[in-house]
């Protein structure tokens, strides 16, 4: 018998300097079973990082044409597609062609750095890619914080995130590599 998503329910209430957005997102956030927290948290902090009110989780990991997140304009039209990991330079290409704005959030320590490497050459014809990383120490900090019922606070300012739940804190600085 295949394994279901577990359901977690998020609260989340980002505080945005650098774009000015305050904003708190009731979020139900299927975890498939081949996800980790780590991941599930950097989708959650790549969706505060993106918060717009017509921003939304996809079907992410169960489906190969869909990001993790995205935005779609009130026409249909798709403005923004947000990705974890390291993609295919395929589906970086097919994810340029699709959106107005693609943005990559990698993590992974060594892999990461070795899949952008190889990569990197390729994606300089894209004017509407961004690729960000989150360092090992960021994601394994953002780890501890998941549960399945969270009030997450996002705070954002100067490109530093602070993200806090309860008492506990995790800061992360995504870098900039594209």
């Amino acid at each position: 018998m295949a394994q279901k998503s577990t359901i977690y329910k998020v609260e989340l209430s980002v505080s945005n300097m650098d774009r000015h957005y305050y904003e708190t997102h009731k979020l139900t956030v299927a975890k498939h079973p081949s996800e980790t927290d780590e991941r599930l948290m950097v989708r959650i902090v790549a969706f505060a990082l993106n918060a717009h009110e017509q921003l939304e989780m996809t079907k992410g990991l169960s489906t190969d044409d869909e990001p993790d997140i995205w935005q779609k304009s009130l026409s249909g039209e798709l403005e923004l597609w947000v990705a974890l990991g390291q993609p295919s330079e395929k589906v970086v290409r097919q994810s340029c062609g699709k959106a107005d704005q693609v943005i990559i959030y990698s993590y992974g320590g060594r892999t990461a750095e070795m899949w952008w490497d190889k990569i990197k050459n390729s994606t300089t014809r894209f004017d509407n890619l961004r690729v960000l990383n989150f360092s090992e120490t960021d994601t394994a900090a953002l780890e501890k914080l998941a549960s399945r019922a969270m009030k997450l606070q996002v705070n954002i300012q100067d490109g530093e995130v602070m993200v806090s739940v309860d008492d506990e804190i995790a800061y992360v600085t995504p870098v900039k590599w594209n």
